[in-house]
């Protein structure tokens, strides 16, 4: 917290990530107490996050060149608008179903201004020696904003009605955007870059042919369908199974992050580097243990148990994946890489939302078990497809050509402020860099072993 604009930028995230968890337990609360239909519910938890997704290359290619901080206070404002749009909407009976999924489609397209802009901003601001604590404070700022969030849009849902719960975000999204107007970006603006489009390209690229990138993203996007299915099948058993109400939704979900909040201080102050695939590995198999008890669950305890060992299994899962994919991803290419895997790693959720609808209408309990089943299986491509750390001592640029690799190497900012001060202002100069990491989506990229100093590559559930 004393690197200069860190606390800012923390403050920033967890006032964004309470708002954020309101939205996503009062969005679907909203949609099933006002129009009974876990079918629209499970469409409008896809279209709120879906289409932004897919213009992701875009965003991060404008985090990249027009700077990180800005950006995600845009988006902060655009959700804030959002809340307060679809609540007074519906307070005046004027708000029809296509209406309001217009509403959540237009939303969601800068939504990956503040996912990738903000995370891309931990390596920037932290020294490399502190990144396994800054992932941990992360990961517990998604795990603070799920225990604070998720129950108040609950009771706030309870005790005065979806609308307030919405209209109440907007506060939150306008304050997260006030404190992000004090984080310094060291971001530069380059003369001479190319188009916007060409920069977005060049990132999808990076990123298709960075391994580590590829088998984060054939993991996290199959372990998501399952968090998108227990978006829409926890409130539904909630209230319809086990006749609760809606604060007993938002108190499950906060219960799931003071599992994770325990969790990830502790796995935080472990040198993850080596290790982090096994970390995936366990966490995921024990979520999906968790997830099979919940078709079997005839009381709220079970339930209970059942989200607390699925938050508790999400901590190191979340330091692991946070901290690999900063090692194996070159600085010059965090605004777009992240925010392109970020999005990628994240699509299953809108989609394990939007078939859950249809199969809850049908089954609860196959949904669950589907969930379940899916988790599992997403358990082994961490191993398979992410690379191991070789660890020969040479920096690691998956993606990028290998004289470009050994350039950066050899006369890299980023590596002398971590050596020399740890100074952000200084190590920041490397990461904005057109560079000719632009020229590498042309080229078949070398692969190069991980370093001890440099952390790299060798070769993230929830992500965002």
């Amino acid at each position: 917290m004393r690197v200069p604009g860190f606390a800012y930028l923390y403050a920033s995230l967890v006032v964004g990530r309470v708002s954020g968890q309101m939205v996503g337990v009062a969005l679907i609360l909203f949609v099933l107490s006002r129009y009974h239909s876990p079918q629209l519910a499970g469409l409008t938890a896809f279209l709120a996050v879906a289409p932004g997704l897919v213009l992701s290359p875009i965003a991060g290619a404008l985090l990249d060149r027009f700077g990180r901080a800005r950006l995600v206070m845009l988006d902060n404002l655009v959700a804030a608008a959002t809340g307060l749009l679809v609540a007074g909407l519906s307070w005046r009976h004027a708000l029809p179903a296509p209406l309001l999924l217009s509403i959540v489609f237009v939303s969601s397209l800068t939504l990956p201004l503040s996912n990738g802009g903000a995370r891309s901003l931990f390596p920037i601001l932290a020294p490399r020696r502190l990144w396994e604590r800054a992932n941990a404070l992360d990961s517990t700022g998604h795990v603070i904003a799920t225990l604070l969030g998720a129950p108040l849009a609950g009771a706030l849902v309870g005790f005065a009605g979806p609308e307030w719960a919405l209209a109440t975000t907007g506060i939150g999204y306008v304050a997260a955007a006030a404190l992000m107007a004090r984080v310094h970006d060291p971001t530069s603006r380059e003369a001479g870059r190319p188009s916007i489009f060409v920069d977005a390209w060049h990132g999808l690229r990076y990123v298709a042919r960075n391994a580590s990138l590829r088998g984060l993203a054939l993991t996290l996007s199959t372990f998501n369908l399952s968090w998108g299915v227990l978006n829409i099948a926890i409130p539904v058993m909630v209230l319809g199974r086990l006749h609760g109400g809606p604060a007993t939704v938002g108190l499950l979900w906060g219960a799931m992050g003071a599992g994770g909040l325990v969790s990830a201080l502790l796995f935080g102050r472990i040198n993850s580097r080596g290790r982090e695939r096994h970390l995936m590995v366990g966490a995921i198999v024990v979520s999906a243990a968790a997830m099979a008890l919940l078709p079997l669950a005839a009381s709220l305890p079970v339930v209970v148990a059942a989200i607390v060992m699925v938050g508790v299994a999400n901590g190191p899962f979340d330091v692991a994946l946070f901290t690999l994919r900063q090692r194996r991803t070159d600085p010059a290419w965090f605004g777009r890489a992240f925010a392109i895997s970020m999005s990628v790693n994240w699509i299953g959720t809108p989609i394990g939302s939007a078939l859950a609808g249809p199969v809850i209408a049908w089954s609860l309990d196959a949904a669950l078990w589907a969930a379940a089943v899916v988790a599992l299986l997403s358990a082994l491509f961490p191993v398979v497809a992410i690379p191991a750390d070789a660890g020969n001592g040479q920096a690691v640029r998956e993606g990028l050509p290998s004289d470009q690799a050994a350039r950066d190497q050899a006369d890299d900012p980023a590596e002398d402020a971590d050596r020399d001060a740890d100074d952000p202002a200084d190590r920041t100069a490397a990461l904005d860099r057109p560079a000719a990491a632009d020229d590498a989506g042309d080229r078949k990229p070398d692969e190069i072993p991980a370093g001890d100093k440099r952390q790299g590559d060798g070769g993230q559930p929830g992500e965002d």
